[in-house]
């Protein structure tokens, strides 16, 4: 979601006292810890070194940095207003484009050429990962501003919605590796999370049909019913699944 919130962020308006700060940090950060060992152990047959599973997670809390300065720039170009117009290019370009292109980048510059990069899955390992590390990083000052109930909704919607738009990159990106049209891959794999993200946000923004925010959450469950089949293919797919006895 908007990572303006990180820079728009004030101490002073911390929505809790100090005696629930340690609450609502864990709050904050275990969703994001949970989603990373759930993609991770569901790595069936070539498990990715922690060394580079840390990497990607720091990664995509630093790329949350440069995201809220190029959507903090964004904003002051195209304030925003209730036209539906405008709210679809400020989903879809000034929030999602910037958000997963940031994470994108960071894949497919730091993590895809390595080594231990050598199965499709590892596309939806080091994407999620990443997309994890963005997620938790812009969830602690959403969580302290926003209170309990924050906390609560965004454990339901936002972070699991940042887990799925980095399985649908990473599904795209892993298999660009090992197949010969990679680029097209590669980017079908950046329109995918934009697409879907920027949907996502769409409804949630727009404010002139109040019941079509329900669709933000259809849109939430395509993306995770996708997502699970996506890694279900990746894991058949593994040209480490032969060697595992139990396979």
């Amino acid at each position: 979601m908007l990572t303006l919130e990180i820079l728009n962020f004030r101490y002073d308006e911390v929505a809790s006292d100090m005696f629930n700060i340690p609450l609502l940090l864990s709050l904050a950060v275990a969703p994001g810890i949970a989603i990373s060992l759930y993609i991770y152990f569901k790595d069936k047959y070539e498990k990715e070194p922690w060394p580079l599973l840390v990497k990607a997670f720091v990664g995509g809390v630093l790329v949350t940095l440069l995201a809220g300065i190029l959507e903090f720039g964004a904003d002051t170009l195209f304030p925003p207003s209730p036209n539906l117009w405008m709210v679809a290019i400020e989903a879809f370009l000034l929030v999602a484009l910037i958000e997963e292109g940031c994470k994108y980048y960071l894949l497919t510059t730091n993590i895809y050429p390595h080594s231990e990069f050598n199965e499709p899955f590892d596309g939806i390992t080091y994407s999620v990962i990443i997309s994890m590390g963005f997620a938790t990083f812009e969830n602690v000052f959403y969580v302290l501003r926003g209170g309990m109930s924050v906390a609560i909704l965004r454990m339901l919607t936002a972070v699991p919605a940042h887990a799925t738009f980095g399985v649908l990159m990473g599904f795209f990106v892993g298999l660009a590796k090992f197949r010969k049209n990679s680029r097209q891959l590669r980017l079908t794999g950046l329109f995918m999370a934009v697409f879907f993200h920027g949907a996502y946000d769409f409804f949630l923004f727009q404010r002139t049909y109040p019941d079509l925010v329900y669709c933000a959450f259809i849109i939430l469950a395509i993306g995770i019913i996708l997502s699970l089949r996506g890694i279900q293919i990746l894991n058949e797919i593994s040209p480490f699944r032969n060697d595992d006895p139990a396979s």
